[in-house]
């Protein structure tokens, strides 16, 4: 087994532990650029249970198998075509993920019983030192409970499975929502979960136009694409900038408590303070205007206003410019219902 150099977040100590965890069929929580994953030996089927077992997820939804590099992807998928090259030269290590037909020795438990694979190259200096120390591929979903807000953090992941599971530290995670998902199944390649690489930065890669996820597409299943995910306790409501405040007003008469992310201040900031009636804004997070500001600080702020106590959380709409439509899509879900 190679020995991976060891990052300054984490010891040769923790790596060593990590991966006597991961042999012995256990779980580990680590630190990827997007968000922090719930990681399995790709190859021991009792420990992808494990995942599907502590996260409460359905077994029929798959798993992203993370490689160290781009030489074990033959050991994993049946074929790769050219596109899947073009775009694991272009984007690897990175927040993408290529879905391509599984090879015949691939687990279907890792794989949610499909023929087909997801897989990528996490550009973590962590999650790299503990794939090339492990020698092996990690099955490894967002390390939370099924359908809410994922981890970018430690300490998120200490707050959803406290001594549980062994967590590698690697700070904060860089880009903070889940990767690009994109089928190389069928002659169009298709995004089928949008990340902050976009539909043109695939496109202008391949040479050729790429297709999103259509409603009504079912096949093949990926993580988070299910109506309502990345959810917070409190419900949340997404409405336009220009219509916030009138909600507030709104909420206050029906006697509700509120706490608001939006990109801009609030107008009046005498509302914060007006904690002698029993509706007001408990907090006004402001985010980033820029859409990978927004989306490193999402899921971080969204935990932070669902421990406030308040009835709703009022998230002010995002532009539609193909920039934001990873952040859209999180919110669309994390809102779904509401």
């Amino acid at each position: 087994m190679q020995k991976a150099s060891v990052p300054d977040t984490c010891d040769a100590a923790d790596i060593d532990s990590a991966v006597a965890a991961l042999r012995a069929g256990e779980l580990v929580a680590f630190p990827t650029e997007t968000v922090y994953g719930l990681g399995a030996d790709a190859r021991n089927e009792q420990a992808l249970l494990k995942i599907f077992e502590l996260k409460g997820r359905p077994a029929d939804h798959p798993l992203i198998l993370h490689i160290a590099s781009l030489n074990e992807l033959t050991e994993w998928v049946a074929e790769v075509p050219q596109s899947a090259k073009m775009l694991a030269s272009h984007f690897w290590p990175g927040p993408l993920t290529l879905v391509l037909p599984r090879h015949p020795r691939v687990s279907k438990v890792l794989t949610g019983g499909q023929d087909s694979i997801a897989v990528r190259i996490p550009a973590h200096s962590v999650a790299q030192a503990l794939l090339r120390a492990l020698g092996s591929g990690l099955a490894a979903p967002s390390a939370n409970r099924y359908g809410h807000v994922s981890p970018t953090s430690m300490q998120h992941v200490k707050e959803e499975f406290g001594d549980a599971v062994q967590v590698l530290s690697g700070g904060d995670c860089d880009v903070g929502v889940e990767s690009t998902i994109v089928s190389l199944l069928d002659e169009t390649p298709r995004i089928l979960r949008p990340g902050m690489i976009t539909m043109a930065d695939i496109a202008a890669v391949l040479g050729e136009p790429v297709q999103a996820r259509s409603p009504v597409d079912t096949v093949p299943r990926v993580p988070g694409s299910t109506l309502q995910h990345y959810a917070p306790q409190t419900p949340v409501s997404v409405l336009p900038a220009e219509v916030l405040s009138s909600a507030i007003e709104v909420a206050n008469a029906a006697g509700e408590c509120v706490a608001v992310l939006a990109r801009h201040a609030p107008a009046a900031q005498g509302v914060l303070a007006c904690a002698d009636t029993p509706a007001f804004v408990l907090r006004w997070v402001q985010a980033p205007a820029d859409a990978a500001g927004f989306a490193h600080d999402l899921y971080a702020r969204l935990r932070e206003l669902d421990k406030l106590g308040a009835q709703r959380i009022l998230v002010e709409r995002v532009p539609e410019e193909p920039e934001w439509d990873a952040v859209r899509d999180r919110l669309q879900r994390a809102s779904a219902g509401h």
